[in-house]
């Protein structure tokens, strides 16, 4: 497990629309020989054949094309590609499908499609995906032999989040930036990084795409206008223009400490676990999960990396507390190799309370009928 770090970035006073501030993000150096377009699809509803026996149902309106070059010389992105819908006769119960091999494929000798943030989102579905290793009597036949399919979870699109499409529209793109980072009601929400300037002009409206979680919706919905960050230069400390422009860098770089200290502290200071997706010639894309720690931020995402640890692309989803909840009674499961009674011990519960926890978190299912029913009458008999 290792942290998070915004290597070769960094960050510029934020803007503030509404409830939704944007943080952007700067490059000195842009990366020359990765670039990144969007390949926008005719069907926003997709199916991802992930392998033999898992399938992956979503929103997908675009992929993301990595483009790179083994030598380091400079690598021209195809630039965003905008395809609009077939003409075709379409019934009100019926959608379109667009069906996806892989959620990263190779598509040509120095091109990757994959699909942004259903990476990781796929990765957090995943988590002890397989159920129960052994069969505890605990578990029902169907947890046994299905393991935790279907797994499904919720999310709103950036259009649904009151505040971000006007923000991101209003919003005044700086020199050589490269990522942004959106809060709502001043919650990390997401985070975005691209290898070029030019990369994040094409994709920056993207973002409105993009899958938001229940908490940022609702924070949205119901908070208020955020208030913008002034910098304040004392009068008496200016002589000069070389005295303004050594106070103005000093408020430059004291917001940037306050923000990567304080607001993105809950993204930048945690450990990650990393899992490796592919190798594209010098860099790595790889997707990480949380600690599923309660009652703090948890973020998935999805990363591009140099081998000296540069951060080329990075893209995140920030958890709900159920969706954390959810993670960290998996983790705790597969810790206690499923056995119900030893996870009960180490989280520090009764059985029935840890039986009636798994039924809460959506997982009633997995358990039997008759175990269910009796940490139920367990669980009443307590309360009397």
């Amino acid at each position: 497990m290792t942290d998070l770090a915004l290597t070769g970035l960094s960050s510029r006073p934020g803007q503030a629309w509404g409830g939704v501030r944007l943080v952007p993000l700067v490059r000195e150096r842009p990366i020359e020989d990765l670039r990144l377009d969007a390949r926008l699809y005719d069907a926003e509803f997709g199916v991802v054949q992930v392998d033999s026996r898992t399938a992956y149902f979503s929103y997908i309106p675009h992929g993301f094309v990595a483009n790179w070059t083994r030598d380091g010389t400079p690598a021209a992105a195809y630039g965003t590609q905008l395809r609009g819908p077939q003409e075709r006769d379409r019934t009100p119960d019926r959608m379109s499908l667009r069906f996806h091999r892989r959620m990263a494929r190779r598509t040509d000798r120095n091109r990757l499609r994959f699909l942004p943030l259903h990476l990781a989102l796929e990765g957090y579905l995943a988590l002890h995906f397989g159920g129960p290793e052994i069969a505890w009597e605990e578990w029902s036949h169907r947890a046994i032999s299905r393991g935790l399919s279907p797994r499904v979870e919720e999310a709103y699109t950036g259009a649904a989040v009151s505040g971000l499409e006007d923000a991101l529209r209003v919003f005044e793109i700086h020199r050589g930036q490269c990522g942004v980072l959106v809060y709502v009601a001043d919650a990390l929400a997401a985070v975005f990084v691209v290898p070029h300037p030019d990369d994040y002009r094409a994709l920056h409206a993207t973002l409105v795409h993009d899958l938001y979680g229940e908490l940022i919706y609702h924070y949205a919905m119901f908070g208020g206008p955020v208030p913008d960050f002034r910098a304040r230069i004392a009068n008496e400390t200016v002589r000069s223009l070389a005295d303004l422009r050594a106070q103005a860098r000093r408020q430059q770089d004291e917001w940037a400490a306050f923000h990567d200290q304080v607001m993105a502290g809950g993204l930048l200071g945690t450990d990650y676990t990393y899992q490796r997706v592919y190798e594209m010639g010098g860099y790595r894309l790889s997707r990480f999960l949380p600690p599923f720690e309660r009652q703090r931020e948890n973020h998935i995402g999805e990363l591009i990396t140099d081998s000296a640890g540069q951060l080329a692309y990075l893209k995140t989803f920030r958890l709900s507390e159920n969706q954390v909840r959810r993670g960290h009674l998996l983790t705790r499961l597969a810790a206690g190799n499923w056995n119900v009674a030893d996870t009960a011990v180490m989280l520090g519960v009764t059985e029935p309370e840890l039986g009636l926890r798994i039924e809460a978190a959506g997982f009633g299912h997995l358990l039997r009928q008759d175990v269910l029913d009796h940490y139920r009458a367990q669980a009443r008999r307590g309360r009397r």
